[in-house]
């Protein structure tokens, strides 16, 4: 997180700095004013929604997962859950779990609540959920439990390098 006293050109959008420079490598640098910034967390997909004012199924959760001890980061839209087993038949893996935080930080140079889609600091294999494709835009983190940036859900699942699947929990 960063505040005003060291806020640089590429932090003023309230995206953290390494995020911020992955927006601009990626030829996203647009994106840079639409960033929103809240002084409340929106570190979860509730909070979120309720800060931006959108349905809970248009936030893009980045969620990490270990499988059979290789971190693999899963796309999912808000409202819903993340099935492992699904997930671990997708991935061919014997076991999947949650990364623990430690290996969310690590391998994406962010802490939970803030870890965006893309622009982490170790290439890892992404699963996007396609219930992401049922809207025109999705929310997802901008590198902090603060901020938040729009996109359209095919583009983030090609700037995530995504492959999408159905791996979300279905409900009875």
């Amino acid at each position: 997180m960063t505040d005003a006293s060291d806020a640089t050109p590429t932090t003023t959008s309230g995206a953290s700095p390494r995020f911020a420079e992955a927006l601009t490598a990626l030829g996203l640098g647009e994106l840079h004013n639409r960033i929103r910034r809240f002084p409340d967390a929106t570190r979860t997909a509730a909070e979120a929604a309720a800060a931006i004012g959108c349905e809970l199924s248009e936030i893009c959760k980045s969620l990490v997962f270990a499988a059979d001890g290789v971190p693999v980061l899963v796309l999912m839209d808000g409202a819903s859950r993340v099935d492992v087993e699904l997930v671990r038949r997708e991935l061919g893996a014997e076991k999947v779990t949650r990364a623990k935080p430690e290996v969310v930080r690590e391998t994406t140079g962010y802490a939970i609540g803030g870890v965006p889609p893309f622009g982490h600091r170790t290439k890892t294999r992404v699963l996007a959920d396609r219930s992401l494709l049922d809207h025109d835009t999705v929310w997802a983190a901008a590198g902090t439990p603060h901020a938040v940036f729009p996109m359209a859900p095919k583009e983030l699942v090609m700037h995530a390098g995504a492959t999408l699947a159905d791996v979300r929990e279905q409900t009875a």
